[in-house]
């Protein structure tokens, strides 16, 4: 978030900024393939503890970008060393996720699947909350100062250090095995293949397609957006991640118990997947089609935006409740490490995907910002079609699909 408005305060285009991101999102791909071979051998503590102190090194190189080069026509230069310093916090942040989604399957008896279900949407969902209200902080910070925000940030991240030097045991996610190969993490289970491909297209291209640089700078347009300043577009993705993130973990709870969908099958994740895809089919015939849009009507504009987005936002928590439950439910016992190391994998090329071809429809797509973020919607739609597709692969038909305690879908 940091990263990103500054960059738009600069005058960076989105495809600029989408470039900004690619070697994240990159390094994402190949550290979580490498991190769950790390994992499997050296534990969770270990890549953990590197991750942070890669974060720490990440923003520190941050503090290097110079507003100077963005006036004085060194554009590149700008672009190649931010690329560079978000590559490290790509990183980093990979490593330091892994341990979140691999413990809970660690602790948790494998009969237990309701209760496993329950713990991974808590975690999930509380990680994503705090990480919308990091969206907030970043986005207020900013407002001060850029360096002060990265200060902000360096605080943050260094007082996570101590507990996980001194919470973690070193033979936490170890495998019993210690000859582990990257053949074997390539070499996986049918479902968690399946389910990963699934992954790509969901979260990362469905998602992003129009989440993470479009929307941002949509918001910030004066002419053909909303014109909101930092702290508004800061607030509004805050509370998208804050509501996905608290929808997520009481997703079993509120959502599927009720529905006589907990613990959740490959039906569920089929059903809501599908459902998702009403969203962005709104958003883009909205923003391509309808007048409000295209006559620039600013408080219609914004009832749309909201309205869209939320929607959105509880469908795609309930998506990804299911998905986090489903990947460590897949997972092969002390591998699970490995198994989740290569789904996030799947994340992180998705990811990738769907920052540049937002970054590239956003930017070129169309005669104004308004069709390059419809287009961004079209492509959402399809990734995610794509996704449901996919999940009927899937061989977990045991629980059938009910909606309700009367009402069975699937049997």
């Amino acid at each position: 978030m940091i990263v990103l408005l500054h960059a738009y305060n600069l005058g960076f285009s989105a495809w600029q900024v989408a470039i900004m991101f690619s070697l994240y999102e990159l390094a994402g791909v190949i550290t979580n393939l490498l991190a769950g071979l790390m994992g499997a051998r050296w534990g969770i503590k270990a890549t953990l503890l590197t991750g942070l102190t890669l974060q720490l090194c990440g923003i520190g190189m941050l503090f290097g970008w110079q507003e100077s080069w963005a006036r004085n026509n060194e554009t590149a230069k700008a672009i190649i060393f931010v690329t560079a310093a978000q590559m490290l916090c790509g990183i980093a942040k990979d490593l330091t996720k892994l341990g979140g989604k691999t413990v809970t399957k660690l602790v948790t008896p494998d009969e237990k699947q309701s209760r496993l279900f329950k713990v991974v949407s808590f975690i999930t969902g509380l990680k994503n909350t705090m990480k919308g209200v990091g969206y907030f902080i970043g986005a207020a910070a900013l407002t001060f100062n850029y360096y002060f925000a990265l200060a902000l940030l360096l605080l943050f991240v260094a007082a996570a250090m101590p507990w996980a030097i001194v919470g973690l045991s070193n033979k936490l996610g170890r495998a019993r095995k210690e000859n582990v190969k990257l053949s074997t993490i390539i070499r996986q289970r049918y479902n968690v293949n399946v389910l990963s491909v699934a992954r790509f297209f969901l979260f990362g291209s469905s998602r992003d397609m129009w989440f993470e640089v479009p929307l941002p700078f949509f918001l910030r347009d004066h002419i053909y957006g909303l014109g909101w300043q930092r702290v508004a577009v800061g607030a509004l993705l805050a509370g998208f991640i804050i509501l996905y993130g608290q929808v997520q973990s009481w997703t079993p709870q509120l959502v599927l118990q009720p529905l006589k969908q907990s613990p959740a099958n490959k039906y569920v994740q089929i059903l809501w997947n599908a459902l998702l895809t009403l969203a962005p089919i709104f958003m883009a015939l909205m923003l391509l089609v309808s007048p409000v849009f295209i006559t620039h009507q600013l408080q219609a504009m914004t009832g749309v935006m909201i309205a869209g987005i939320l929607v959105y936002c509880v469908l795609f928590a309930v998506n990804s409740s299911v998905h986090s439950f489903l990947i460590v439910k897949y997972a092969d016992g002390d591998k699970v490490a490995m198994n989740v190391g290569f789904y996030y994998m799947a994340n992180a090329l998705g990811r990738l995907t769907g920052t540049l071809v937002s970054g590239a429809l956003y930017s070129f797509a169309g005669a104004n910002a308004v069709y390059g973020l419809g287009w961004c919607f079209v492509a959402s739609v399809a990734f995610a079609a794509i996704s449901t597709g996919l999940t009927v692969l899937l061989k977990d038909d045991m629980g059938g699909l009910m909606c309700g305690s009367k009402l069975r879908l699937v049997s």
